[in-house]
């Protein structure tokens, strides 16, 4: 499916504002200690952005670990972003799948308190790197 450049755009602005809205729906979550929600909405926020970046780089998947994968390949390994980007993004996909699907499993505030600084840094990054009206 090919998609002309205007509406390129709107979807890039769109899943930048998934991502927006998903950093208030973990302020939420957190603050109602819904800890295990706000892993996978840190998580899902941070892949929004990541879905905003591929459009804009004209990378289209709806494959976590092949968006994951090509933007380290093309963003970590090759330096254009820090690599403790990297890291966060897959630490927050590992979380997810565990909350998501192992049973039992209960997360600490002050770990998601940190994913979630880290999250918000990781959609700033993005948007940067993004550059759109």
């Amino acid at each position: 499916m090919t998609i002309d450049n205007e509406d390129r755009d709107n979807l890039i602005r769109y899943r930048l504002d998934e991502a927006s809205e998903s950093i208030e729906d973990v302020r939420l979550l957190i603050e109602h200690e819904r800890l295990r929600s706000a892993v996978n909405r840190i998580y899902y926020g941070m892949f929004y952005s990541l879905l905003a970046l591929g459009l804009a780089n004209n990378f289209e998947t709806s494959k976590h670990s092949q968006l994951i994968g090509w933007f380290n390949k093309e963003f970590i390994h090759s330096g254009l972003i820090d690599p403790n980007f990297g890291k966060i993004i897959n630490k927050a996909y590992n979380r997810r799948t565990k909350g998501d699907y192992d049973i039992f499993i209960d997360f600490d505030k002050e770990v998601i308190a940190e994913m979630f600084v880290e999250m918000q840094d990781f959609i700033k990054k993005i948007k940067e790197f993004i550059n759109i009206d």
